[in-house]
């Protein structure tokens, strides 16, 4: 059994995260530490865990109890961590915020689809953002092929808990539903993320990635729009595609186009491809707090663990 703590429990990852680790096999959770709710039980915070764990929030942590550590608590907190703290020599760390996701402090960046062999062997991972997972997974195959040649353009939209649990005017019922609006067009932190990936996997690529990313009046998941002029005929990026993606433990290639109720409540990741004239566009869905989140801090736990890297994570989607 691997034991695991939790950082800042009190947000829609951690509670995601805790419903997933107590139920995985091969892990006991040690603490779930949040300074707001200390001494209250989890499942009053998180009632949807009610009858699946009698644990409390701690106000104290011990990182020398645990094997693997999750940093849950808002961007810019997890510097502040580890001004304060020590980290044990052997703690593996995934940290959930934007903090490290530059690869500075020697942490990983955890898109397993990308850096499974780099993550198995690190220890110390970035998970990454949501629309950046949505996004990337989307582009992944054509920069590895170096057939990324032109500017790319995105329209993404994700569900209200996006913006987390802390109430505010964008993300109040009455305003959300029945309700669509833009925000941070061109101009999205997870932009940086994106383009570092793409220029990892091909250094040739200065094209500028249009983003606009989109308010939905719906709770969770991510769908995103990507487009861009290439050559490749629709076969050709298919079999790209499929080729890149064959051995990925939840990424896939779908046979018709996608919808969010297909990967809603699941770690999976599906991408459709249409050609339209010189236009390959490619429809890719996630949830936002598993794929983009939780789930896979999850796998990157399991692959840095050297557990099946679906251990844990066969979860039904709430297609209906």
């Amino acid at each position: 059994m691997v034991k695991v703590g939790i950082i800042g429990g009190a947000g829609y990852t951690a509670g995601e995260l805790i419903r997933l680790l107590v139920n995985h096999p091969k892990v006991e959770i040690a603490f779930v530490h949040s300074t707001s709710n200390a001494g209250n039980h989890i499942c009053d915070v998180h009632d949807g865990l009610w009858g699946e764990t009698d644990l409390h929030f701690s106000a104290e942590y011990d990182l020398n109890a645990v094997d693997v550590l999750f940093l849950c608590s808002a961007h810019g907190m997890s510097r502040k961590f580890w001004e304060e703290n020590v980290m044990p020599q052997g703690l593996k760390v995934i940290d959930l915020a934007q903090d490290f996701r530059d690869e500075s402090y020697g942490y990983v960046y955890g898109l397993p689809e990308v850096n499974k062999e780099r993550v198995a062997k690190a220890s110390r991972v970035a998970n990454p953002g949501c629309f950046a997972t949505a996004i990337q997974l989307a582009l992944l195959p054509l920069a590895a092929a170096g057939e990324l040649k032109n500017e790319v353009h995105i329209t993404a939209i994700t569900g209200s808990t996006g913006a987390g649990v802390k109430p505010s005017a964008t993300t109040h019922f009455s305003w959300r539903s029945n309700n669509l609006s833009v925000y941070k067009a061109f101009e999205h932190q997870h932009l940086l993320e994106i383009g570092r990936t793409l220029c990892c996997l091909q250094p040739t690529f200065d094209k500028d990635i249009n983003f606009v990313p989109m308010r939905g009046d719906f709770a969770r998941g991510i769908l995103a729009s990507v487009y861009t002029e290439t050559a490749l005929s629709i076969d050709e990026a298919r079999a790209l595609y499929e080729n890149y993606y064959r051995d990925a433990a939840f990424t896939f290639v779908a046979g018709k186009n996608v919808d969010l109720k297909q990967v809603t409540n699941t770690n999976k990741a599906l991408v459709w491809l249409e050609k339209h004239g010189n236009k390959l566009m490619i429809v890719s869905v996630v949830d936002n707090l598993l794929k983009g989140a939780s789930g896979q801090a999850v796998q990157n736990m399991n692959i840095m663990c050297g557990f099946d890297e679906r251990e844990g994570l066969c979860l039904k989607p709430v297609v209906f």
